[in-house]
């Protein structure tokens, strides 16, 4: 049990707190209301279609159904009601209320406009990447499900109550819509947002869309500080400078640095253990007839298959010689393009007009001085989920080269050779300005505050920022960004708390001190992240 009292944990100490949750992130916050129920009221808000209305499978047994069946006396909310509410309504074609929208562009759009609010999920966006299991929604089907969350997520409000909402994550519709109705309210919504330094996050409440102004405050706090009160930070930058390898150490053992090819026998294993899933989640638990009701909400076990047999074909010959990627070349002028997993939240939810990667890379190929190069390069684990008629039309731009991912293994080398870094929103600009070299993001994510990093709102922008490129002095920034990451958050292992939740529930493993440690880590983060809030709303 972790050690909860009114004396450490002021603002958390006696409040309605309402989880938000969603598949594997929802683990460890289990553990959190299991602890906090004894001296709080807690509930939890189940966000995702299938993971709420399925039979109890392997997708959901060790989530939602381990608050239903351990922690009873919890309340839960999903969205059960309203899925079986958009099945039948969508029959009669669009019955969607026009009026109701009305009103919610105009109450309920603080952060963004309801178009923009719609990008927040997959399911809504299968226009924009390749994972072919979810179709194209229609206008009709996009607009009711948005009018039906809205009347959902409000009812709960309404009838919960809370005080504080804590989250652990920012992709979904649901989350989107509850920091619109949560903001309006007045209600403290705490989730993660990463800094990239190192396994630093920091609470954002406004659900990681744009940076948070009490976080801007601590950065501009910071700035005031001269080199011997940010010592700390300077020696992080120039050993930081020194290393040979700069991933972060949050990424080991994950696809993110994985550099080489899947053995056979083991991708064999993995469509193995895919087949036996949906079998599981079709027929053994009888979810089959549920996911003929709607493709929007929950997607077909062929296409699944199907679409997980191309990614591990398809991986296999890209991380080999192909005709695909090509070698950089010694010596030659280029600007670093890192792409993106496409969907994911830092760039659906942070930069949601910009999540067309090819387009991108046009307004940049024609933006570049001549006789510089775009270096594209694949990220590890968008491998096989790209159609490879995206890496042929890339290639045609002829002063593009959609580069061989693990040629290095590292991104450090490609950054410093490179003249400078764009990305949507990556770490890579992170890690550039680290190294004191220009960037450019289309995002608003909190290290583009960082000197050097050019947060670009129009193409035609690009070619100046560009031709601005180069070795820029920005230590200071770089170190006053890590001080007010440090003075905003914690050292969340959020994936090590998911992993071991999962492994916990199997009956793998038992809760460790060092398990209980990492989940009190979580509570500072929120516990500190209120306190900051607090203050800052109180100016």
């Amino acid at each position: 049990m972790l050690e909860f009292t009114k004396e450490k944990y002021p603002n958390l100490y006696g409040k309605r707190i309402l989880f938000v949750c969603r598949e594997t992130y929802s683990k460890p916050l289990w553990f959190l209301a299991r602890d906090l129920k004894e001296t709080n009221e807690v509930a939890a808000f189940y966000i995702m279609s299938a993971e709420c209305t399925y039979n109890k499978c392997y997708y959901n047994e060790h989530t939602i159904f381990e608050w239903r069946e351990k922690l009873p006396d919890v309340k839960l909310y999903d969205v059960a009601d309203i899925c079986e509410e958009f099945v039948e309504g969508i029959k009669r074609g669009d019955p969607s209320d026009q009026d109701y929208l009305d009103m919610l562009e105009k109450e309920y759009t603080h952060f963004k406009p309801l178009g923009l609010q719609l990008m927040a999920s997959q399911e809504n966006t299968k226009h924009y990447h390749y994972r072919k299991y979810w179709p194209v929604t229609t206008d009709a089907e996009n607009k009711y499900w948005l009018e039906l969350n809205y009347k959902n997520i409000i009812r709960i409000l309404d009838e919960y109550k809370p005080e504080l909402i804590l989250d652990t994550d920012n992709a979904e519709l649901q989350r989107t819509v509850l920091t619109e109705v949560a903001y309006k309210r007045g209600i403290p919504y705490a989730t993660i947002e990463y800094s990239k330094y190192g396994y630093y996050k920091y609470p954002s409440f406004q659900n990681s869309c744009g940076i948070d102004p009490y976080f801007k405050e601590l950065y501009d706090q910071a700035m005031e500080l001269d080199e011997d009160g940010l010592s700390e930070e300077y020696a992080y930058i120039r050993d930081f400078r020194a290393k040979s390898s700069i991933m972060n150490k949050e990424f080991d053992g994950s696809v993110t640095s994985q550099y080489e090819r899947t053995p056979l026998i083991k991708s064999m294993k993995i469509m193995l253990g895919k087949w036996n899933y949906f079998w599981n989640q079709d027929h053994t638990a009888k979810n089959i007839k549920r996911k003929k009701q709607s493709g929007m909400l929950y997607a077909t076990t062929p296409e699944y298959l199907k679409y997980y047999l191309d990614v591990e074909r398809i991986k296999r010959k890209l991380l080999v010689p192909n005709k695909y990627f090509e070698n950089p070349v010694e010596g030659e002028k280029y600007v670093y393009m890192p792409l993106h997993l496409i969907p994911e939240s830092s760039v659906f939810v942070k930069a949601s007009f910009y999540v067309d990667e090819l387009n991108l890379m046009e307004q940049i190929s024609k933006s570049l001085p001549a006789g510089w190069k775009l270096y594209v390069k694949e990220h590890q684990a968008m491998l096989g989920e790209r159609d490879l008629s995206f890496y042929k039309k890339a290639a045609e731009l002829a002063n593009v080269r959609v580069v061989q991912l693990n040629y290095y293994k590292d991104p450090k080398p490609w950054i410093t050779k490179s003249l400078g870094v764009v990305t949507i929103t990556g770490t890579a600009a992170y890690e550039a300005a680290l190294m004191g070299k220009r960037s450019i993001v289309f995002g608003d994510v909190p290290f583009s505050l960082i000197d050097g990093i050019t947060r670009i709102r129009s193409f035609e922008d690009l070619p100046d920022a560009i031709r601005a490129f180069g070795e820029v002095d920005n230590i200071h920034s770089a170190a006053s960004y890590i001080h007010a990451v440090r003075e905003a958050g914690n050292e969340v292992k959020i994936f090590y708390l998911m992993d071991e939740a999962e492994e916990i529930f199997a009956g793998r493993h038992k809760e460790t001190e060092e398990f209980e440690r990492e989940l009190s880590v979580l509570l500072d983060f929120y516990e500190k992240g209120l306190e900051n809030y607090y203050r800052w709303k109180a100016r």
